[in-house]
C-alpha cells in the first residue's frame, strides 16, 4: 500500500472535490437568484414551463447537500486507515503522531459539513423562491379568466 498516494488523495481528492462542490453551489445560487430576479411570470402561458425554467439546476445544489458528508466521511474514513497503518508499520507508538493524523482525518469531513450546510440552505432558499413564484403565476391566471 503507498501510503504517500492515499495521503495525497485525501488531501487533494476529497478536499478537491469538496471545494468544487462549494464553489458550484454558491455559482448556481447566485445564478438562480439572478434569475429570478428578472423573472417576467406573465410571459409564461403554461405552468409546466415556468416550473422547468425555475427548477434548473436546483437538484443539483440538493445533490450537492445531500452527499457532501458522505464525501467527507469517506476522506475520513481514509484518513484513519492511514494512522493506523502508519502504526502499525512503525515500531514506536508516538501519542503525538496518532492525535496529529486524527486531528488531520476530521478535516475532510468538517469540509463536508462546510458544504453540506450552506447547500441546503440555498435549495430551501430556493424552494420557498419557487412557490412563491408558482403562486404568484397561478393568481395571475385566475385574475386572467375572471376579467
Amino acid at each position: 500500500m503507498n501510503i504517500e498516494l492515499v495521503k495525497t488523495f485525501v488531501d487533494y481528492g476529497v478536499i478537491g472535490v469538496l471545494g468544487f462542490m462549494s464553489f458550484l453551489s454558491l455559482w448556481l445560487y447566485v445564478e438562480r437568484l439572478l434569475f429570478f430576479r428578472k423573472l417576467d411570470i406573465s410571459k409564461y402561458d403554461k405552468k409546466q414551463q415556468l416550473e422547468i425554467d425555475i427548477t434548473k439546476n436546483i437538484s443539483i445544489i440538493s445533490s450537492f447537500g445531500a452527499n457532501a458528508p458522505y464525501i467527507g466521511l469517506l476522506g475520513t474514513v481514509f484518513g484513519i486507515i492511514i494512522t493506523f497503518y502508519t502504526m502499525g508499520q512503525s515500531s514506536q507508538i508516538d501519542a503525538k503522531m496518532i492525535m496529529s493524523s486524527l486531528a488531520l482525518a476530521l478535516k475532510a469531513t468538517a469540509m463536508g459539513l462546510v458544504v453540506a450546510i450552506p447547500a441546503m440552505m440555498f435549495y430551501n432558499h430556493l424552494g420557498r423562491k419557487i412557490e412563491v413564484v408558482v403562486a404568484l403565476w397561478e393568481m395571475q391566471e385566475e385574475n386572467k379568466s375572471e376579467s
